[in-house]
């Protein structure tokens, strides 16, 4: 069971019973893999990739990247990994594709970067959709 204690009662109290409530974790899960399995799709061709994440070197809106590399594993509701971007990398804590193209391939991501980023930073691999 991936809901917490207090978010267990609360489904409870809202008429769910406890397999409803199994099936709805089982679901998040699902979702969360799925959503780390978009993730990789976008990160899989060769850059260059864009990116809204401040910099120290650059006062631009946007940042290009040469390349990127995702390494992402899920448990239950967690969604936790490594971005690696032009020689340099940084520990991911949650992820989502925010828009696909029309063919369905992520077409704008935001990833939650942890140490030395500490922000949520959206990529694109065209800049107009940033």
């Amino acid at each position: 069971m991936h809901f917490d204690a207090r978010t267990q009662q609360a489904l409870r109290e809202a008429g769910l019973d406890t397999d409803a409530i199994a099936a709805a974790s089982d679901r998040v899960a699902e979702l969360v893999d799925e959503d780390a399995d978009r993730l990789r799709e976008f990160f899989a061709p060769a850059g260059p990739y864009h990116s809204d994440m401040e910099t120290a070197h650059s006062t631009a809106d946007r940042q290009e990247h040469a390349s990127a590399d995702v390494d992402l594993f899920t448990h239950g509701s967690d969604l936790r990994g490594y971005l690696s971007l032009d020689g340099w990398g940084v520990p991911v804590e949650g992820g989502r594709v925010l828009r696909t193209a029309d063919d369905e391939t992520p077409a704008l991501v935001e990833l939650s970067l942890g140490a030395t980023v500490h922000d949520r930073v959206r990529f694109a691999r065209d800049p107009a959709e940033l």
